[in-house]
């Protein structure tokens, strides 16, 4: 296998030994990663098949390219792929995974453009612009022998290792250096690329940097770790890069039994990403009259005993006198028509939200709009409350097809489609 060629799937697909250059060593590896309770896919004979999470997962020196789908069209092609993959990049980039500061934006310079080499190389570029800034200093406590007394006599300590060197102090005190939390995070990712880096582009940069950036002692990270760090008015150019790190280091899964087959994945859930893309594009695109929310919580049920129950739904729109909420679907839904579960539940948003309009948005092929109204239960005739089935078609030019999209659903809201 090509090393930094990734194996490219699309969701819910299934690879097979054979398949891709799928071979059983990294079979094995995928299934001992599975054995971790990862959800991203499901083991079935002689291969795996991929859920509703995209993404990448670099096994060893093998990458898996999982790339969303949305259309009906059966084959692969380098196109199809290529056009997938920019919707991919495009809707991670407007959602703010990508977070990048304005000085950096220009600067992906990668031709492969996958998800990990555009996280590799967006941290290479925020600890070099770190460098180039001068790293920042901070106090940190030390224990230790000094020539001198500063802080405080340790006389325990004192009395044991410096009974014949009446010239030393040993002391607890503070020292101002760069030897701090925030850095031993960045060194200890640099060490974790220059481990798992397949692309060759990237190398000298890596090495580059671990030979400029000062040596840190080694820390153990967890989710606790970055929770409890604040970042000041000094480490605020810090924040992108940490997160990264975070990204990076919480998903790594080193392969202790079997050497160089540690795992690395950064997998995204397409179903939250599709909301949270429908989310920011309307907020900034649709009418300044309209007020656009996510996941608003009502309560709707309490037991006697026992914390109540919630509903949310996925988008609320509010403006103009009327409420409307979206439920987003991120499948191909056939002939348009959504399940009788979507659509009660769509009935009881109308009833909470006080909702003249609701709609089930998909993506799809095609734009297309399905219509429906609910009867009104008490007259056993039509009501104006009005549920519809909208499909946007995915482009590759995805900051135009967010304002595509604003626009079809506002002319929906108005009735001018």
């Amino acid at each position: 296998m090509a090393s930094g060629i990734p194996i490219t799937v699309f969701e819910h697909e299934t690879l097979r030994i054979g398949d891709r250059r799928m071979t059983p060593t990294l079979l094995a590896t995928l299934q001992r990663y599975y054995g971790n309770g990862v959800p991203y896919f499901d083991l079935v004979y002689n291969g795996v098949k991929f859920k509703e999470y995209v993404g990448v997962i670099q096994a060893g020196q093998a990458i898996i390219e999982v790339l969303p789908k949305a259309d009906r069209v059966k084959e692969s092609s380098d196109a199809t792929e290529t056009k997938w993959r920019k919707v991919l990049i495009g809707m991670l980039k407007a959602v703010g995974a990508f977070q990048v500061r304005s000085t950096s934006q220009s600067s992906f310079t990668l031709k492969s453009n996958h998800i990990l080499d555009l996280y590799f190389e967006l941290f290479i570029n925020e600890v070099e612009s770190l460098l180039h800034q001068g790293l920042i200093k901070q106090y940190r406590k030390s224990e230790g022998n000094c020539t001198a007394l500063k802080g405080a006599l340790v006389f325990s300590k004192h009395i044991q290792h410096n009974l014949v060197h009446q010239e030393r102090f040993y002391s607890r005190h503070s020292v101002y250096d760069v030897q701090h939390r925030l850095h031993a995070i960045l060194y200890k990712t640099l060490c974790l690329l220059k481990r798992i880096n397949t692309n060759m582009n990237l190398h000298s940069r890596i090495g580059a940097l671990l030979s400029h950036f000062p040596p840190m002692p080694d820390v153990r990270v967890n989710d606790e770790t970055f929770e409890r760090i604040v970042f000041t008015r000094k480490s605020r150019n810090y924040e992108p890069a940490i997160s990264i790190a975070r990204l990076l280091l919480l998903r790594y899964h080193p392969d202790l039994s079997a050497g160089r087959n540690d795992v690395l994945a950064l997998m995204f859930d397409m179903n939250l990403l599709w909301e949270q893309f429908l989310f920011v594009s309307l907020r900034k695109h649709l009418n300044g009259e309209y007020s656009v929310r996510t996941q608003t919580t009502k309560r709707f049920w309490k037991p006697d005993d026992g914390y109540s129950s919630s509903m949310k739904p996925d988008i609320w729109i509010e403006g103009k006198g009327i409420s409307i909420v979206l439920d987003t679907k991120w499948k191909h839904i056939r002939d348009f028509n959504p399940s009788p579960d979507d659509l009660r539940q769509l009935y009881v948003y109308c009833e909470y939200y006080s909702a003249r309009k609701v709609a089930l948005v998909y993506p799809g092929d095609t734009n297309a709009y399905r219509r429906g109204k609910y009867y009104d239960i008490l007259q056993d005739a039509i009501s104006d409350r009005e549920c519809a089935v909208i499909c946007i078609e995915p482009t590759a030019d995805v900051i135009a097809w967010q304002q595509q999209l604003s626009i079809r659903i506002e002319n929906w809201i108005n009735g001018m489609d």
